[in-house]
């Protein structure tokens, strides 16, 4: 219910915002372009929205994630996920690739899937990032992407209340009203 609430103001207060102001984009942080090294190390996963719940339910049962991002060779980055789901851990690793061509990421095995990466500016935050997932249509039929989120990760697990307000306000001025912020109830798992 609260969370039903919660998506109608966040989808009355972008409305109104964008008719008095347009809605603020982030800025991209190009792969090709920028320097990797200052990325690496951990980062906290914080919260998530889309347009569409179904982009972010597989987050609901968790209550934190900690991802360590290390450079393997100077166009691959493995990320390792320390997710906590209720009293279990679990770890799971990606595969990202750069491409001195193309400004996003490649996530081995998933070659069609576009992952930007955004300056956390558009949270207020400076020791975050954004990053942007977006799955294409599943037939050529259909004109919206069968996957599109952003999601949002800081340096450490405890921001600024606030930062998660802006991001959630920015997100809601452009219709991304399913919303999901991780508890993080529990230890973080290591």
């Amino acid at each position: 219910m609260f969370e039903e609430a919660w998506s109608y103001f966040l989808y009355f207060y972008g409305l109104l915002y964008q008719a008095i102001v347009p809605c603020s984009v982030p800025e991209l942080l190009p792969a090709n372009s920028v320097d990797s090294h200052q990325y690496l190390g951990k980062w906290h996963f914080i919260a998530a929205v889309s347009k569409r719940e179904a982009d972010i339910k597989q987050f609901k049962g968790l209550d934190s994630t900690l991802f360590i991002l290390e450079e393997t060779t100077n166009d691959t980055l493995l990320l390792t996920g320390n997710i906590r789901t209720g009293d279990n851990c679990m770890k799971r690793t990606w595969t990202y690739h750069l491409h001195p061509e193309s400004v996003g990421l490649e996530l081995e095995g998933m070659p069609e899937r576009k992952n930007l990466i955004w300056s956390g500016k558009w949270a207020n935050c400076a020791s975050c990032i954004i990053m942007q997932e977006i799955d294409p249509p599943l037939n050529k039929n259909e004109t919206e992407d069968s996957l599109n989120r952003y999601m949002l990760y800081g340096r450490q697990p405890d921001v600024d209340s606030e930062v998660v307000t802006t991001f959630l306000k920015n997100s809601a001025c452009h219709k991304m009203l399913a919303t999901l912020r991780l508890p993080q109830e529990k230890e973080i798992c290591t």
